[in-house]
Order: C-alpha cells, then sequence, then structure tokens
C-alpha cells in the first residue's frame, strides 16, 4: 500500500456493527486467502492487542504470549478449536494487514470514547517517524496522529514517507473530523495559511506555534507593543525545577496577515533547575475572539499540546521500545505502531494514569488484558 496521504479511508462510528473495541476488527479485511486460514483476522488482532497490553514489543514476544495463554483465556477474543495462532502467524499476517484501514476503523471508534474541554474537543496533530523501521537503504515510515487532549487519546492516524509531507497529511487526517467549533493545536510546521484556510473553512479554529520557518510572521508577532499588554503569569514547581509561564495576548492587527487570524499571544516560559536559568519565547496565533478564548485558555492549549510528546511518542519509545523496533516488512512497523498506540489510547480510557505501571499489571496475568478488551 502507498504511504501518500492522498487517499483517506473514511469510517463512520455509527457504521459499526457493536460498541466494542474488538467488533472493529471485523471490518478490517482479510489479506489471507481463504484457504488453509485456520483464525480470522478479527480474533488475531485481538490477541495481539492483548499482548502489547501486557507489554509485548515484538512480534515474537506476542507469540510467545500466545503461547503461554490459557487456552480459555485466548477463546474469549474468538481463538476456538485445539490450534493456537503459531508464532510464525503473527508477522505473516500483520505486514499484510491494511494499515489504513486498521488506522480508520481504530479511530472512529476512539473519536466515540472521549469528550469535550469546555464544551470543545481540542485535538493535537503531531508527527512522530519509527526510526527502527530504517534499514536496508528503506526510509523509515512517519506517523502523523491527531490526539485527543484530555487523555492524549488517538483519535487518528496516517503515514507519510517522509516528515517533510506532515503538512498533507494534516488535511487528510482531518478529513473525517466534525471540525465544528473544534480547536486545533499544532506546531509551527503547520502555520501555513492553506492549512488554516482549511481549518476554518470547515468551521474548526486554529491554535499554532509562530516559530522562524515563518520569518515575516514572526517577526511582525515580535513587533507588537508587548511591553505595553498587561500579562498572566503562573509558576509551576516539581521535579527539582521551578517553570514559570508568562503569557500576554493582543488582538491581531490587518498587517499580521494571516488567514483568519484573530488574537496573538506570547508566551514567555522561565526555567529554573539547579540555579540555572533558561527563557525561552515563543508566539502563538489564533482564530478565536477573546470571548471564545482567554488567556488562560491560550496557554492551557499551548501547554497541552507540548504535552502530547510526553503523552504519546515518549510512551512509545520508553515502554514499547518503538525506536529500536527491528520490525521493518510491509505493514509491520505501521500496524505495531498502531497496536502500541491503541494500547496507550485504551488504558486512560479505563483510568490508568501510569501506561508503564499498567503494562507490568496486565503482564502477570493474561486474563486481565482480555477483560479490558471486552469490556471497553
Amino acid at each position: 500500500m502507498s504511504s501518500s496521504p492522498a487517499t483517506t479511508v473514511s469510517v463512520e462510528p455509527g457504521a459499526l456493527s457493536g460498541p466494542g473495541l474488538l467488533e472493529l476488527f471485523e471490518h478490517v479485511t482479510d489479506p489471507r486467502a481463504r484457504r488453509g486460514v485456520r483464525h480470522r483476522l478479527a480474533p488475531v488482532l485481538a490477541v495481539a492487542l492483548a499482548a502489547v497490553l501486557a507489554g509485548a514489543r515484538s512480534f515474537t514476544a506476542i507469540g510467545e504470549w500466545v503461547a503461554d495463554t490459557d487456552a480459555g483465556v485466548l477463546a474469549r477474543l474468538g481463538i476456538s478449536g485445539a490450534r493456537r495462532p503459531c508464532e510464525a502467524t503473527t508477522p505473516r499476517v500483520l505486514t499484510r494487514v491494511d494499515g489504513e484501514l486498521l488506522d480508520a476503523v481504530v479511530g472512529a471508534w476512539m473519536r466515540t470514547r472521549v469528550g469535550l474541554i469546555g464544551g470543545r474537543r481540542v485535538i493535537a496533530i503531531d508527527g512522530k517517524t519509527v526510526r527502527g523501521a530504517r534499514a536496508a537503504g528503506k526510509v523509515a515510515p512517519h506517523l502523523v496522529a491527531a490526539l485527543d487532549h484530555t487523555l492524549g487519546v488517538v483519535l487518528g492516524q496516517v503515514q507519510v514517507a517522509a516528515k517533510s509531507n506532515e503538512i498533507p497529511a494534516l488535511r487528510t487526517l482531518l478529513e473525517v473530523f466534525d471540525l465544528v467549533g473544534a480547536v486545533i493545536t499544532a506546531d509551527a510546521m503547520h502555520t501555513q495559511t492553506t492549512t488554516a484556510a482549511y481549518i476554518t473553512g470547515r468551521g474548526g479554529h486554529y491554535v499554532f506555534t509562530v516559530k522562524a520557518n515563518q520569518r515575516a510572521l514572526f517577526a511582525r508577532c515580535k513587533a507588537l507593543p508587548w511591553a505595553d499588554i498587561r500579562s498572566t503569569s503562573v509558576l509551576d514547581r516539581g521535579h527539582g525545577r521551578r517553570v514559570r509561564r508568562t503569557i500576554k495576548v493582543a488582538a491581531a492587527p490587518v498587517l499580521l496577515d494571516f488567514t483568519g487570524a484573530v488574537q496573538v499571544a506570547q508566551i514567555r516560559r522561565t526555567r529554573t533547575l539547579a540555579g540555572k536559568k533558561s527563557v525561552e519565547v515563543v508566539y502563538v496565533i489564533t482564530s478565536m475572539t477573546s470571548t471564545q478564548a482567554s488567556p488562560a485558555h491560550i496557554a492551557a492549549w499551548v501547554q497541552g499540546h507540548w504535552a502530547i510528546e510526553n503523552r504519546l511518542h515518549r510512551v512509545r519509545d520508553v515502554v514499547f521500545d518503538e525506536d529500536r523496533s527491528t520490525v521493518r516488512t510491509g505493514q509491520g512497523p505501521r500496524v505495531m505502531a498502531t497496536l502500541r498506540s491503541t494500547a496507550i489510547s485504551v488504558l486512560p480510557l479505563s483510568g490508568t494514569s501510569s501506561i508503564a505501571a499498567a503494562t507490568r499489571h496486565h503482564a502477570r496475568n493474561a486474563a486481565r488484558p482480555v477483560e479490558l478488551l471486552l469490556t471497553c
């Protein structure tokens, strides 16, 4: 399958056969010929996800989890009969699964499970390269995800050939979303007039960071009379450091010349660690008015966007060791990344605050991840 974001797979939540996550897997096309198939695709995907919830990091680990799990537990996921999927089945199936469709059906289900912040859905767009899949001259797949600010749940994902393709991928990714009233947060790469026009044209709002990649826009933001504008400040302490965040917000003047921009914010972060102080100043533009987005709202959304790195990408690397994964064949890197993101999303929905502790908890008893999947 092409890694280009040009094609969008749309799956409406109302079209799904049931409310449970496992029912979604019935909507993923089985890539195998019917002859000789002992286990349906949906149960194979289900046991793979259960194994990942228990901390499995590779196809081999998934196969070992299946081999060690009681037949009665596997039967609850649809693995029937005396024979269970052998260790070779996992890579043979998961490297051929339609990763785009798998992402679409899981994302559609996730979008029905998250709430709103202050009456709005707030979505962060961020990308990550699966570095371990880079081998034999191949380009490592780059996955662009939409994440809910409330829980860090992955609401959708698309694969692109390179990080530079993230800009059009954002529009492809958001095509299946109802953007009316939603707030989209994104880093400086996506601070593009075409992206802003797309979001506002569909009834949504944006909160974009402005950095030196947009030199003229950055200069215009920096030149505003910030010294004459009142500031709001918040001090955070923890882990041996002090961080003071100061925000000033101004109405966006016509000379800013950016599609839909209504407000500009200056955010100053002063960080003190071990007696050393560092200061960072960033600018943010938004299509929301002062009555729709106060300085506190803007600061919270910007901080929430930065936190996504720790709530998804860092977890995939630290807990699941993704960057050192040796899965490199076919759709394998993308499908494994989807299983990891799904596990990271399902666990907070069940009330978990620590993904690492949750995977250890599920690893101690194979019935636990199965029960979670059957009840979520």
